[in-house]
């Protein structure tokens, strides 16, 4: 008698547990949210998302734009962010002891979306010592400049640089208020059109130096590997769609990003100013540690970022890159 009401208050039990189980649902996705700024190379986020490869592995992302990189770097050491999407170089000015964040994946790298607007008689970048120059001092808009400016025996001292956004440089340039703009697309296009000035130098020329990525903060990595892991797989997934799906990859892409870029054909014109990167791309990008590709980025970002008094440390690659999400995908 004992022993049959003892397995009977055990069955009772389990079922009791099982029924708990079924009604608790499934459990709750990771919340992961980004800020970034308008731009065609940060289009594979939204496709992702769109598609549900994030949703897939339990992985709940919000994509914020947010058009000032000091605003949602700001975001993100206060913790309201879990990393962004920027150029890889600008954000080691943000990097600290105090505010540790490490890039995860590549999304793409300029080429030919960023240009210099310069008068039609300059023929090259030494042509313009002395002028007058639109720019968005601590931005890529510098970081590149600042390279080309090296490259031609020059440096900031043989230009006057007036500090602007892009898209207000790429506005004074159309209403010759200043000769030369460091921009980007889509206003390197439409001065074309309108035949007003040249695009003096594109980053076609420069391949590599401008290139974006996910960064995530160092404690969400270390709390949440397995949404890392997601984020990594979704991006490769939609690199995949691009390449075999562009026009739908383009169509949505383009609605979700929004801003300058909700056409489509706008978005596919763009598109064709930057590189995507994938999975294998990845892995050749992140290789190689301070000897390889992204090594090298940051060693030239610490040259010129760190001549201009920017760096709050001495950024080396172990503490700006983590590497293992895309080499185990």
């Amino acid at each position: 008698m004992t022993n049959t009401f003892s397995r009977l208050r055990i069955a009772a039990l389990a079922a009791g547990m099982a029924l708990t189980a079924l009604s608790a649902g499934p459990a709750a996705a990771t919340e992961m949210k980004l800020g970034m700024t308008t731009w065609v190379g940060y289009g594979p986020l939204f496709l992702a998302k769109e598609l549900g490869y994030f949703k897939d592995g339990g992985l709940d992302v919000e994509l914020e734009i947010i058009e000032e990189s000091s605003l949602y770097m700001a975001s993100m050491a206060a913790g309201r962010l879990q990393g962004n999407a920027s150029t890889i170089d600008e954000i080691m000015k943000y990097r600290s002891d105090d505010v540790c964040f490490k890039a995860v994946y590549a999304l793409d790298d300029s080429n030919g979306g960023d240009g210099i607007l310069a008068p039609k008689d300059v023929k090259d970048v030494a042509g313009l010592k002395g002028m007058e120059v639109g720019m968005n001092e601590g931005s890529v808009s510098q970081f590149w400049f600042s390279i080309l400016l090296k490259q031609a025996g020059l440096t900031e001292e043989d230009v006057e640089i007036t500090n602007m956004t892009a898209d207000d440089a790429a506005a004074a340039f159309m209403a010759d208020r200043i000769p030369v703009a460091i921009t980007w697309e889509p206003h390197l296009t439409l001065a074309k059109k309108a035949d007003k000035g040249q695009v003096l130098v594109n980053s076609s020329e420069t391949p590599g130096l401008i290139v974006d990525v996910v960064a995530l903060r160092c404690d969400f990595i270390e709390a949440h590997p397995e949404a890392v892991d997601t984020l990594v797989k979704g991006l490769n997934k939609a690199y995949d769609y691009i390449q075999s799906n562009q026009d739908e990859a383009y169509e949505i892409m383009a609605k979700s990003v929004g801003g300058w870029l909700e056409d489509p054909a706008e978005f596919a014109a763009s598109a064709e100013g930057v590189s995507f990167y994938g999975e294998e791309r990845n892995k050749e990008f992140f290789a190689g540690g301070d000897d390889g590709e992204a090594g090298k980025l940051l060693a030239l970002g610490d040259e010129i970022w760190g001549g201009l008094g920017k760096l709050q440390m001495d950024v080396k690659y172990d503490d700006i890159v983590d590497p293992s999400f895309v080499n185990k995908n």
